[in-house]
């Protein structure tokens, strides 16, 4: 089965957000279908990795439906914060996972390591590890980075999640001040999506 083009792929993902993205990479002629549609619950995400975390997730949704699934697992490393909140971006938003709560507490703990650091460039990078399964069988697994530093404040009302405060690297404005084109040609998202091309 995995010899031939896939044709038709689960995204293994109840984000919106990210759903949104990750179908706008495909390419057009492979159908793509939602775990929203399906009801399904996400599993628990034990792995110490975006890697490993993205493969609990393509692994737990291929296996429940029957079909080839691709999951992302991405999130912020802050290098100030010791890389947090990293694989506990979402959590960091409470059960709801509500991101103004997210980036509250981003902010709280960087007044708390150094009460300057809006007048200094604090430097980030979001990750995201896209993997594809069929069952528990692993096709591929890659990681995208995009380099970048924290806005002293929320800006723009586009994208999802910590994208307000991030400015990736020679750019003036966040994520959620770029429009969507904008952001899905330059962002983790992308770049680890130019690696996994290859195995669609």
């Amino acid at each position: 089965m995995l010899n031939k083009k896939i044709n038709k792929i689960l995204i293994g993902t109840n984000n919106k957000g990210k759903l949104k993205e990750i179908r706008n990479l495909l390419p057009k002629n492979i159908k793509t279908l939602s775990t929203l549609s399906y009801k399904l619950k996400s599993p628990i995400e034990n792995g110490k990795t975006f890697k490993e975390n993205s493969l609990i997730k393509s692994k737990y949704f291929s296996r429940k439906t029957n079909l080839i699934c691709l999951a992302d697992d991405s999130g912020l490393e802050i290098d100030i914060l010791n890389k947090k909140p990293g694989i506990y971006s979402a959590r960091w938003g409470g059960k709801n996972s509500d991101f103004n709560k997210a980036i509250k507490k981003v902010y709280n703990e960087l007044d708390k390591k150094d009460t300057n650091w809006k007048i200094k460039k604090i430097k980030a990078r979001f990750v995201c590890a896209l993997s594809i399964c069929y069952l528990n069988k692993k096709i591929a697994c890659v990681e995208g980075k995009i380099e970048g530093y924290i806005s002293s404040k929320p800006k723009g009302k586009n994208g999802f999640g910590y994208d307000p405060i991030f400015i990736p690297k020679n750019k003036k404005k966040t994520f959620g001040e770029m429009n969507f084109v904008q952001k899905c040609k330059i962002d983790h998202r992308y770049i680890a999506f130019k690696k996994i091309k290859k195995f669609l």
